[in-house]
């Protein structure tokens, strides 16, 4: 399996235009590098869009699920930095996903992304992870594309206090196609989970193509 843990933490915004250049500074220089540090978090990645909505993507592998309700990573989120006070009030078309690995072939992770969110059926969940997983092993023998994932997420997590409509939201899974380049990962991924595609029971909620600005693994942080 490609990914190094079971957990993943997703989040996805826009920037504001007034303070895209300071929020991607603040990514760059803080952000990611205290969250890769919490204990059961191992790596981040940076993805910015060619082609989709939000413009920005960032996963955060972990352990397990566990990690992503953890003393330590609550201790994080309830005791902000002020560079990242500053900033989180500011993202706009945010979401947050708190999500399982479910699925995941191939070998190691590549520059582009295709990433197609999915709003999975309230019964029969089943049947559409079945149809998902069956698409990877032909993927990962496409040139130019070289693993593939399904995350999962947990409503309660992703959103606790979310009324009814937003928590169904919270609900929904990820998959990502990881790759050398994007127009491969796009031709791959869209006829098997783009807009002609037939993904039943599921309802396709975005589909979009992305490039990777950075990542960072919990085994190249600074020691002091």
């Amino acid at each position: 399996m490609p990914l190094s843990g079971q957990g993943m933490l997703i989040t996805i915004m826009d920037a504001d235009p007034a303070e895209e250049a300071d929020f991607n500074r603040w990514y760059d220089r803080e952000h990611i590098i205290e969250r890769t540090a919490i204990p059961g978090f191992l790596e981040s990645r940076r993805y910015v869009a060619v082609d989709g909505a939000p413009k920005y993507v960032n996963f955060y592998t972990t352990e397990n699920i566990a990690a992503l309700d953890s003393a330590p990573y609550r201790a994080k989120l309830d005791n902000p930095t002020p560079w990242t006070a500053h900033h989180s009030p500011r993202f706009k078309n945010y979401t947050r996903v708190v999500g399982r690995v479910t699925g995941s072939k191939g070998q190691g992770r590549g520059a582009a992304l295709a990433f197609v969110r999915v709003r999975p059926p309230a019964d029969r969940p089943e049947a559409l992870r079945n149809s998902i997983l069956a698409h990877f092993d032909a993927l990962i023998g496409i040139d130019g594309v070289i693993s593939a994932h399904l995350i999962e997420a947990d409503a309660a997590l992703s959103n606790p206090k979310g009324d009814a409509a937003a928590r169904a939201a919270a609900g929904d899974w990820y998959v990502a196609v990881d790759g050398t380049d994007v127009d491969a990962v796009r031709s791959a991924a869209a006829p098997r989970f783009g807009r002609e595609a037939k993904l039943a029971p599921g309802e396709l909620i975005a589909f979009g193509t992305y490039r990777l600005l950075w990542d960072l693994a919990k085994a190249e942080l600074y020691r002091a």
